[in-house]
C-alpha cells in the first residue's frame, strides 16, 4: 500500500493507493452491499445519491458530492459534531485482473493528525480488500 501526505500553505491532503486482487465489478458489488460503507464511513453509514446526508452511528458524518459507479465516490467529512470538514475522494480503476483504489482525503485542516488519517484510511481500503 503507498501513502502520501502532502502539505501546502492553505492545506494539507492524505493519499493512499492499495490494490486489490479482484476484479472492479466484485470491488464494487462488494462496496455497495449493506455494511459494505462502513470501513470508509464508520458503523451503519450508506452513501446515498448526490447531495444526500450520511451519517455514522460512531460519529463521522458528511454529503455525498458525487456518486459514479464503479469509477468514484467523493464525499465531504466531519469527524465529529464541531469537527474540521474536509473531503474524501475514493477513485476506483480496473488494472492486470485487478482493481486500483485511490484515495484522497483533502481540504484537512488543523485538527487532524495526518498520520492517524493515513493509518484510517489504509485500514479501510484493506477492509474493502477482505470483502470483495
Amino acid at each position: 500500500m503507498d501513502a502520501v501526505v502532502e502539505e501546502t500553505a492553505e492545506t494539507k491532503s492524505v493519499k493512499v493507493t492499495h490494490k486489490v486482487a479482484k476484479p472492479l465489478e466484485k470491488v464494487w458489488a462488494a462496496l455497495m452491499q449493506p455494511n459494505g460503507q462502513e470501513p470508509l464511513l464508520g458503523k451503519g453509514g450508506q452513501l446515498g445519491s448526490k447531495g444526500v446526508d450520511w451519517a455514522s452511528t460512531d460519529g463521522p458524518h458528511g454529503v455525498t458530492r458525487s456518486f459514479h459507479p464503479m469509477e468514484q465516490i467523493r464525499f465531504s467529512w466531519h469527524e465529529a459534531e464541531g469537527a474540521p470538514r474536509s473531503l474524501v475522494d475514493l477513485q476506483m480503476k480496473p488494472v492486470d485482473g485487478g482493481t486500483e483504489l485511490h484515495l484522497t482525503h483533502e481540504l484537512i485542516e488543523d485538527g487532524y493528525a495526518p498520520e492517524s488519517l493515513t493509518e484510517r484510511w489504509e485500514t479501510a481500503l484493506r477492509k474493502l480488500d477482505d470483502q470483495a
